[in-house]
């Protein structure tokens, strides 16, 4: 047959409870049993101290000597003597006795003349000694010594046995553990309330929820840590780091294992914000007191949404923080803006296309044929002728792509691009190690910034490129004719949310600094200056391996290579502005 099962405390609270409130019962009991004993042993030793001393008390007494010698019955004498004696020193009996044990005074008066029960043997050798004996009043703890005659060494002439009942110890006992066992209940009470005020304010904390379940929960908050992709990062009040999980530490560049082997972010557990090695945008957003929604920071190679939640419950105890990588969809985010800019190229080129063509159909139907032909031709060849200069100068099909497509895109906004006559890129000069969309960036944001600057500016607006390699290594170089970077902004132009044009509905200041970013991520160098037609000059150099490094030539055109909104137009690749 089963037991059934007594239901246990549910909440992690309940269980302390219970726990604690045993763990006190089982002390005070403890105390109490040992108070009991210890004190039981001193109260025997106490009570065999006083019938010792009341027994010599009475030995030594000159009338008890004197009625023993003279008196024909020294029970006569010595019974009121042994009760006055009985009651004054608060002993249970005062027996005097000749040396054979037949007694001449009992509390009992029956017993007065039978003999005595108890031993003897070491008092009629002249010794005192103590007890615990079962005589007619019970079990007492009894003194006996020896009455001698005139001195210490004198003949015995009787004996003297005080004692004191062990029923009476142990309610002298009794009551100090009735007391004792009173204030233990009292410190139990205590005890109890104390617990119970604190595990009530512990089910608040902890919802009320048992061990069970936290445990439950705990497996599933690290589960959950590791297995998003989004980084989490919690800051404590003093802004260190409280928790960072895999995805924070891959998305931010930091590394280590945690505390016990965990994998939380340990290493970096209880360390400023500051000390992480962050961008200095990205490090000013995470010690910042107001919540941040939706804001991009860009690290050493990644584009990053930050969102930041302060935790507060009456005072600041920390900061949530939520990381999303968007690298790749900041560069579609480019494709796209340069897709768009394309098809509305692609609109005017086919306008002129429309009415080239119906230029060709007038022609002809003014039987005017030759002229037709004449006409369309010329426009094919300056079209191939442009496309083909532009090939000669940049073979690298990526970069010649991009330059065709911004070509168009510039022309259609009023702006000449040029591809400067000392551009020579050759097809596969490029290593593996440097990407073409990394390539697409950095050009393709130059470009736009630089025909941002250059339209609308007095006189000819003009944009220059020059892709070539020098000295092992890959040079780009954007100029244009706009009004220029002002010296004291040569560095700030390059972080994120620097722009001196008005905001779009993309948002501004982004451009150049993911052109930093790529530059960075190659380890190469970028600089602003001020450009010879008055503008601004932007520089990317790129290292190259050194195999791939060639000596620079430059072609022989007597005038820079112009490309024109007749080029073939090709889909644009992602730009962006600053």
């Amino acid at each position: 047959m089963r037991l059934p099962r007594v239901p246990g405390p549910r909440s992690l609270a309940a269980q302390l409870f219970t726990m604690q409130a045993v763990l006190i019962a089982v002390v005070v009991a403890g105390c109490a049993l040992f108070t009991y004993l210890s004190d039981r042993s001193q109260a025997e030793d106490a009570a065999g101290r006083q019938a010792m001393a009341v027994a010599r008390s009475v030995a030594d007494a000159p009338s008890v000597r004197e009625a023993i010698r003279t008196a024909a019955k020294p029970t006569t004498l010595l019974q009121p003597y042994a009760l006055q004696v009985q009651r004054d020193t608060d002993v249970d009996f005062v027996t005097i006795m000749n040396p054979e044990g037949i007694r001449w005074t009992h509390p009992d008066k029956e017993q007065i003349g039978q003999r005595f029960l108890g031993h003897r043997e070491r008092a009629l050798r002249g010794e005192s000694f103590t007890e615990v004996f079962s005589g007619t009043l019970g079990p007492s703890v009894r003194a006996v010594t020896p009455i001698r005659a005139d001195s210490s060494d004198g003949e015995i002439i009787g004996l003297v046995s005080a004692g004191i009942r062990v029923e009476e110890i142990s309610a002298r006992v009794q009551d100090q553990v009735t007391a004792l066992f009173g204030v233990a209940v009292g410190a139990l009470a205590l005890g109890a309330v104390g617990t119970y005020v604190i595990n009530a304010r512990l089910r608040r904390h902890t919802h009320g929820m048992n061990a069970a379940e936290l445990s439950r929960m705990h497996d599933y908050h690290q589960a959950a840590l590791h297995a998003v992709r989004e980084g989490l990062l919690m800051l404590d009040g003093q802004y260190k780091v409280a928790l960072m999980n895999d995805g924070g530490r891959e998305l931010l560049g930091v590394s280590g294992e945690g505390k016990g082997g965990g994998k939380e972010g340990g290493s970096v557990v209880g360390r400023s914000v500051a000390e992480l090695g962050l961008p200095a945008p990205l490090t000013g957003a995470l010690l910042s007191a107001e919540p941040r929604v939706d804001e991009v920071y860009l690290t050493a190679d990644r584009v990053l949404v930050v969102n930041t939640s302060p935790v507060s419950s009456g005072e600041r105890r920390g900061t949530v923080v939520t990381l999303r990588d968007v690298t790749e969809l900041q560069s579609l985010m480019g494709e796209l803006d340069s897709e768009r800019g394309f098809t509305q190229a692609l609109r005017s080129q086919a306008h002129e296309a429309a009415n080239r063509l119906h230029t060709v159909v007038s022609l002809i139907e003014l039987d005017r044929a030759e002229e037709a032909v004449d006409f369309a031709t010329a426009e094919l060849e300056l079209a191939q002728a442009l496309t083909d200069q532009v090939v000669a100068a940049v073979s690298e099909p990526v970069l010649a792509a991009l330059l065709l497509g911004k070509t168009a895109q510039a022309n259609e906004r009023g702006v000449e691009l040029v591809v400067s006559e000392e551009s020579s890129l050759d097809d596969g000069l490029l290593p593996d190690t440097l990407p073409a969309r990394d390539l697409v960036t950095i050009l393709g944001n130059l470009i736009d910034n630089a025909v941002d600057a250059a339209q609308g500016s007095v006189g000819a607006s003009r944009v220059t490129v020059t892709a070539l390699t020098e000295d092992s290594l890959l040079v780009l170089r954007v100029s244009d004719t706009g009004a220029g970077v002002d010296p004291a902004h040569a560095e700030a132009v390059f972080q994120r949310g620097f722009t001196t044009k008005p905001a779009g509905p993309g948002g501004r200041g982004l451009g150049l600094a993911l052109v930093r970013q790529a530059v960075a991520r190659h380890e190469g160098t970028l600089t602003v200056s001020a450009a010879a037609c008055g503008g601004a000059e932007f520089e990317a150099r790129l290292p190259l391996p050194k195999p791939a490094a060639y000596a620079v030539t430059a072609p022989g055109a007597d005038a820079p290579t112009v490309a024109s909104a007749n080029a073939p137009t090709e889909p644009a690749l992602p730009g962006g502005d600053v």
